[in-house]
C-alpha cells in the first residue's frame, strides 16, 4: 500500500492500523492455503511499502524454511501463491553441516530464536551472512539493501514460519524499515501466524480423518477376499464420474457443480460408503458353501456317514457270526455301503450349491435325512455358554437315535439384541429376519441358489443399514453433513426397489447416484473375487446397460459415464488387460446422448 502524498503522520498512521485491522479480518475469514499466504505477503509489502519479500514456512520434521511465496516488484518476481509457478530455491536449513544451529542466515536466525531482525544493509550486517544475496544482486543488478525479518509465532509461542521484506521504500529511496512500521508488521504477523496455524491444524485435522478413513476401508477389504481392494477402487471411480459431470458443458449435468468443501465431502463419503461391514461376520461374506459356518461342517456329516457305513459293516459281521447267508449278507452290504456313497455324494453335491436345487433333490435330502445313526456320547459337554442356552432343556438318556441330517433347536440363533423395527427413525424399509441365523443343515442343504440363507443375505445386505447409522451418529461439520446421504444410496434403485430405503432417482442426490454406479460397476469388473472369474469390459457395460433399462441405475449417469469415457479411465488403472476389450457404446445410449 503506497501512502498517498501529502498525509500527515497521524492520518498515515491510521490508514495503516486501519489496514491492518482490515487485514486481520480477511485473514481469519481465509481458508485457501495460497490465497491465505499471498495476503499475508503481499498485505505487509504494501504497510511497509518495501519493495519485495519472501515468507517461508517452518518445517518442523525436516527443520528447515520451505519457500512458499515470493515477491519483487522492480524485478517482476512473482512465484509461489496463487501464481502456480515454483520457486526454483532450496529450503533454508535451521542447523548447518556440523549439526549446530544456523545463526548466519537471518531467516534461519529468526525462527532458532523467535527474535524479529531489523538490517539497515544487507551489505554491512555483521554477524549475518548475505554472501548469497549478494551473488544475485551481481547476477541481476538488483542492490538489496534493507531486510526486515519476523517471525510468525502461534498462540503456543512455537514458529511456524518467517516473513521477510526487502527494501522499504521513501519518496523513490531505499531506506529502513522504521520501528513503528516494525511493531505493525509484527503486528500483522501475529495475526498471520495464528489464522495459518489454524489452517495447518483444520488441515491436519483434514489429513487425520482421511488417514483414518483408508485405515477403515483397508482394513475392511483386508477382512474379506471376496471383496478386497472394493473400498478403495469406489472412491477412485465416484470422483472419476463426479469430475465427468462438473466437467459437462451440456446435457443433464450441465449446471452441476462441487465446491472445493464438496469435493473433500464426495471423498469422505466414498471412503466410508462401506464402513458398516465392519459389524458383518466375515464366516457369512466368504460363505462359499452351505453348511459353512466358521468352518464347513460337511466334516461332521461326513464322520455321520462314516458311523453308518461302519454300523452297516458290523451289522453283516454279526450276521455272518449268526449263521446267516455269507453270499447274501455280502450283496446287502455292499449295496447299502454303494447308497451311502451315492447319498454322500449327492449332500456333498448340494452343499456346493453350484446348481438350482429343484424340488426333486430337496425331497431326496429329506430321505437321506431320515437315515439313523447311534450317538453314545453327551452333546451338552464342552460347548461354550452361548451355545449351551441354546441346547434343549429336556435332556433324552442316552444313547440316542439321531437323524443323519437334522434341523435341531440349537441350530436356531436368536438377535442379540432387537432387530431394528419398521417404524425406525432412519426411514429403513426393510424387514428383519424371524432369528439372527438358522444353521440347520436341511435348511441349508435346501438353499436354492447359491450358498446364502434369507439370514445370510440379511446380514450381508445390512451393511448398508450399519453404514447409515454409523455415520449419522458421527458429529459431521456442516461441511460434511451430506455424507451420510452420499455414502448411504448406493444400494437403492432409481425405481425405489432398493435398499434400505427404498429411494427413487427423484429422492437421492447426484453425488449418491454416481456411487450407485460406481459401487456396481467396481463389483461387476473387480478381478480379485476368489469366487469368480474376472469378467470382460463388454460384458460388465452389457450388464449395467440391462440395469438402465429396468431403471435400477440413473440413465443420465449411465450415458454420461460411457460418453465421457470414464469406463475406459477406469478399466486402464483397475482391469487387467485380458478384460479390457472393445465396447460399442453406441448400443446403449439414447439418440439425444448420440
Amino acid at each position: 500500500m503506497v501512502m498517498a502524498e501529502g498525509l500527515a503522520a497521524g492520518e498515515e498512521r491510521e490508514v495503516r492500523y486501519a489496514r491492518l485491522i482490515e487485514l486481520g479480518i480477511a485473514l481469519s475469514a481465509q481458508r485457501n492455503h495460497n490465497k491465505l499466504m499471498e495476503m499475508i505477503l503481499v498485505g505487509a509489502k504494501e504497510m511497509a511499502n518495501a519493495d519485495g519479500g519472501t515468507l517461508y514456512l517452518h518445517d518442523t520434521d525436516r527443520r528447515e524454511l520451505r519457500f512458499e511465496i515470493m515477491r519483487n516488484d522492480s524485478l517482476g518476481i512473482a512465484m509461489g501463491g496463487t501464481t502456480g509457478r515454483p520457486i526454483p530455491l532450496p529450503p533454508v536449513r535451521l542447523d548447518d553441516d556440523a549439526g549446530q544451529p544456523n545463526h548466519k542466515n537471518v531467516s534461519s536466525y529468526a525462527a532458532l530464536t523467535g527474535s524479529t531482525v531489523n538490517i539497515a544493509d544487507a551489505y554491512d550486517a555483521g554477524k549475518f551472512d548475505f554472501s548469497g544475496t549478494k551473488a544475485f544482486d551481481a547476477k541481476t543488478g538488483y542492490r538489496s539493501k534493507s531486510f526486515l525479518t519476523v517471525p510468525l509465532k502461534n498462540h503456543d509461542g512455537d514458529v511456524v514460519g518467517v516473513l521477510q521484506l526487502i527494501n522499504a521504500r521513501d519518496a523513490g529511496s531505499v531506506v529502513a524499515f522504521p520501528g513503528d512500521i516494525t511493531s505493525l508488521v509484527e503486528a500483522l504477523a501475529s495475526q498471520a501466524a495464528v489464522a495459518l496455524d489454524n489452517q495447518m491444524l483444520l488441515e491436519a485435522q483434514k489429513n487425520l480423518f482421511k488417514a483414518f478413513i483408508d485405515v477403515l476401508a483397508s482394513a475392511i477389504d483386508a477382512k474379506s477376499a471376496y471383496t478386497g481392494g472394493h473400498c478403495r477402487r469406489v472412491p477412485e471411480l465416484t470422483n472419476m464420474l463426479a469430475r465427468a459431470a462438473v466437467e459437462a458443458k451440456t446435457g443433464p449435468f450441465a449446471d452441476f457443480t462441487l465446491t472445493e468443501d464438496e469435493w473433500y465431502e464426495l471423498e469422505v463419503a466414498g471412503g466410508l460408503h462401506d464402513c458398516g461391514k465392519v459389524t458383518t461376520p466375515e464366516y457369512v461374506v466368504d460363505k462359499a458353501t452351505k453348511l459353512e459356518t466358521i468352518y464347513n461342517r460337511i466334516h461332521e456329516i461326513r464322520t455321520r456317514f462314516e458311523v453308518v457305513k461302519r454300523d452297516a459293516e458290523i451289522a453283516y459281521w454279526k450276521a455272518v457270526a449268526a449263521g446267516g447267508d455269507e453270499a447274501a449278507l455280502r450283496i446287502e452290504r455292499d449295496a447299502r455301503l454303494a447308497r451311502l456313497d451315492a447319498d454322500y455324494a449327492f449332500v456333498a453335491e448340494c452343499n456346493v450349491g453350484g446348481e438350482f436345487m429343484a424340488p426333486e433333490k430337496v425331497e431326496r435330502l429329506k430321505a437321506i435325512a431320515e437315515i439313523t445313526w447311534l450317538r453314545t456320547l453327551d452333546d451338552d459337554i464342552g460347548l461354550s455358554w452361548e451355545e449351551g442356552q441354546r441346547k434343549p432343556k429336556d435332556k433324552p438318556a442316552l444313547p440316542v437315535v439321531e437323524k443323519l441330517l437334522a434341523d435341531k433347536p440349537e441350530h436356531i440363533v436368536a438377535h442379540d439384541h432387537p432387530p431394528i423395527s419398521a417404524d425406525n427413525p432412519w426411514g429403513f424399509k426393510i424387514k428383519p429376519p424371524a432369528q439372527k441365523f438358522n444353521l440347520g443343515e436341511l435348511y441349508n442343504l435346501s438353499i436354492g441358489r447359491g450358498t446364502l440363507t434369507a439370514e445370510d443375505r440379511y446380514h450381508i445386505s445390512d451393511h448398508i443399514v450399519q453404514t447409515i447409522v454409523m455415520l449419522e451418529a458421527l458429529p459431521f461439520p456442516k461441511t460434511l453433513k451430506r455424507v451420510p446421504e452420499w455414502a448411504g444410496g448406493h444400494h437403492e434403485k432409481m425405481d425405489g426397489t432398493g435398499y434400505p430405503k427404498g429411494l427413487r432417482r427423484e429422492e437421492m442426490s447426484v453425488p449418491a447416484r454416481i456411487m450407485a454406479i460406481a459401487d456396481i460397476f467396481e463389483a461387476l469388473t473387480a478381478r480379485d473375487r476368489p469366487y469368480k472369474t474376472p469378467k470382460k469390459l463388454s460384458e460388465c457395460i452389457k450388464i449395467m446397460s440391462f440395469m438402465k433399462k429396468d431403471n435400477h441405475v440413473d440413465p443420465d449417469l449411465f450415458e454420461l459415464f460411457l460418453t465421457s469415457g470414464v469406463y475406459q479411465e477406469y478399466a486402464k488403472y483397475f482391469l487387467t488387460p485380458d478384460q479390457i476389450d472393445d465396447v460399442d457404446i453406441g448400443q446403449y445410449l439414447s439418440q439425444a446422448a448420440e
